[in-house]
C-alpha cells in the first residue's frame, strides 16, 4: 500500500460546534433568539465564529451543505 495523507490540509474543513448559552451574548443577539435559552455556534478551526443558530442539528447541517466536517466541542 502506497497512500499518503497530506497533513497540511488534514482539519482545514473542519469546524467545531459548541453550546452557547444566550444569557452570556449581547443584548441584541438575546433578543432574536427569543425564547431559546441555548444556540449553537459554529467556528472554523482559527476560533472564528461562522454561525449561530437554533439547534445542534441545523449546525451540523449547515456545516456539512458547505463541504465542512463538523465536529463537537465542550
Amino acid at each position: 500500500m502506497n497512500s499518503k495523507i497530506d497533513f497540511a490540509h488534514l482539519g482545514q474543513n473542519m469546524v467545531y460546534v459548541k453550546p452557547v448559552d444566550v444569557a452570556d451574548l449581547p443584548e441584541d443577539v438575546q433578543e432574536e433568539a427569543g425564547d431559546l435559552e441555548q444556540l449553537f455556534a459554529v467556528h472554523n478551526s482559527d476560533g472564528e465564529q461562522l454561525a449561530l443558530v437554533a439547534d445542534r442539528n441545523l449546525a451540523f447541517s449547515l456545516a456539512r451543505q458547505h463541504d465542512m466536517s463538523p465536529v463537537t466541542l465542550h
